[in-house]
C-alpha cells in the first residue's frame, strides 16, 4: 500500500513538474533562455505606466505642452516616442521632447487638429494638471546615430524629436545645422529654446517667405545624416534634395504608405461572411463594413486595439507591435495585409 501511494506521489510530481515546464517553454520558446521583452520584430512591451500631468502650457498657437511626471518613468533616448493612452481611451503616440537626462519626468507636446480623428481634441480638452495618465514604455525607430555633423529639418509639430536631438549633437561636439519651418511663427513651438543656438538654426515662416529653401542640402558634406520630420510633403521633398538618400532619416506622424498594395479576401469564420479588401484601404475598413463595432483606436499598427485572430493564411505584417509568437496567429487590421489572396480571421 505504501509502495502503491510512493509510486502515485511521484508520478503525480513529474505531472505537475512537465505541465510547468511546457506553461515555461509556451512564455519563452528559447527555454531556458529568458524570454525577451523586447522582440525582434516590432516592440510589445506588456509593462504599463502611470504618470501624472504636473505642468500644462501653451507653447504655440494649437499646441498643448505636458509634462509629466512618475517613478516609475524609464530612461529614454532622443526621437523616442511613447503610446499614451487617453481618458476616453484612444490610444496616440507623441514624440519626447524634453530632456533625457531629466529622470522621471516626460515632456510632450500636442497640436491641435480639429479635422482630425479626435485625439488631439480630446487632450487639449481634457488632459489638464493632475490628470493620470496610462502610458507604455518609449519605443525609437528614430534613434540618432552618431555621425561627426547632422542637418536636421523640422515641419511644425515635427520639432518635438528634433530638440533633444540638437541638444545631445551639441553635447557630443558634433557640427549641425536646424531649417525649421512652419505655418507662422506664432503657430511654432520652442523657438525661444531654439534661439540659444543662434545662427544655427534657421526659421522660416511661410507667412513670412514661402516654403523653406532646401538646396543647401544638395551640397552637405559626405559623412552627414540627415534628420527630418514633418507633412509627408516636406519628407519628400528633402529626400530627394540630398545627394545620398540613404543618409535620410524620417520620422512620421502616420503610418507610410505602403509601397505596393494588392486587393485580397478576407473570410470571417464566425459569422460566414467574406469582405473583399480593395488595394487603396485597409482590412480593418473592410471588416468594419461588415461588422462596424469592430475595434480599433490609432489606426496606425501602433496601439494594438484591432488585433484580431488569424486562423488561415498568410500575413504580410505592416504594425510596429506585435511580436513574432503573436504574428503566428494575430494581425492588426489597420496595418497589415494578406500575403497572397485569401485570410481566414477569428470573427
Amino acid at each position: 500500500m505504501r509502495r502503491a501511494l510512493a509510486v502515485a506521489a511521484v508520478t503525480g510530481a513529474a505531472v505537475l513538474t512537465r505541465r510547468a515546464l511546457l506553461r515555461r517553454i509556451g512564455r519563452s520558446p528559447l527555454w531556458p533562455l529568458p524570454a525577451l521583452e523586447n522582440p525582434v520584430s516590432g516592440y510589445s512591451p506588456r509593462r504599463r505606466l502611470r504618470a501624472v500631468v504636473v505642468s500644462r502650457t501653451e507653447p504655440a498657437e494649437g499646441v498643448l505642452r505636458l509634462v509629466l511626471e512618475s517613478d516609475e518613468l524609464p530612461a529614454w533616448t532622443p526621437g523616442a516616442h511613447v503610446d499614451v493612452t487617453l481618458p476616453s481611451g484612444l490610444v496616440r503616440q507623441y514624440s519626447l521632447c524634453g530632456d533625457p537626462a531629466e529622470a522621471g519626468r516626460w515632456t510632450i507636446a500636442v497640436r491641435l487638429v480639429e479635422d482630425g480623428r479626435g485625439g488631439s481634441r480630446e487632450a487639449h480638452a481634457r488632459l489638464v494638471e493632475g490628470t493620470e495618465l496610462e502610458l507604455r514604455p518609449p519605443r525609437n525607430r528614430f534613434e540618432l546615430a552618431p555621425a561627426p555633423s547632422y542637418a536636421f529639418v523640422a515641419g511644425g509639430i515635427g520639432i518635438t524629436p528634433i530638440l533633444p536631438m540638437l541638444r545631445a549633437a551639441t553635447a557630443a561636439g558634433a557640427d549641425w545645422t536646424l531649417l525649421y519651418g512652419g505655418r507662422s511663427r506664432a503657430s511654432m513651438p520652442f523657438l525661444p529654446e531654439l534661439a540659444a543656438y543662434g545662427d544655427r538654426v534657421t526659421v522660416t515662416a511661410e507667412d513670412e517667405a514661402g516654403l523653406p529653401d532646401l538646396a543647401p542640402l544638395s551640397g552637405i558634406r559626405p559623412g552627414t545624416l540627415v534628420y527630418c520630420c514633418g507633412p509627408e510633403p516636406l519628407m519628400r521633398a528633402v529626400t530627394a534634395a540630398v545627394p545620398d538618400p540613404g543618409a535620410v532619416r524620417l520620422e512620421r506622424f502616420a503610418a507610410a504608405a505602403p509601397a505596393e498594395a494588392r486587393a485580397f479576401t478576407v473570410e470571417l469564420a464566425r459569422t460566414g461572411r467574406t469582405v473583399e479588401v480593395a488595394a487603396d484601404e485597409s482590412a480593418l475598413t473592410a471588416v468594419r463594413r461588415a461588422l462596424p463595432n469592430t475595434p480599433y483606436s490609432c489606426g496606425q499598427g501602433f496601439c494594438g486595439t484591432c488585433r484580431q485572430g488569424v486562423l488561415a493564411g498568410a500575413v504580410d505584417h505592416r504594425d510596429e507591435l506585435l511580436t513574432d509568437g503573436e504574428r503566428a496567429d494575430s494581425m492588426l487590421l489597420c496595418v497589415s495585409r494578406a500575403a497572397a489572396e485569401r485570410l481566414t480571421l477569428d470573427l
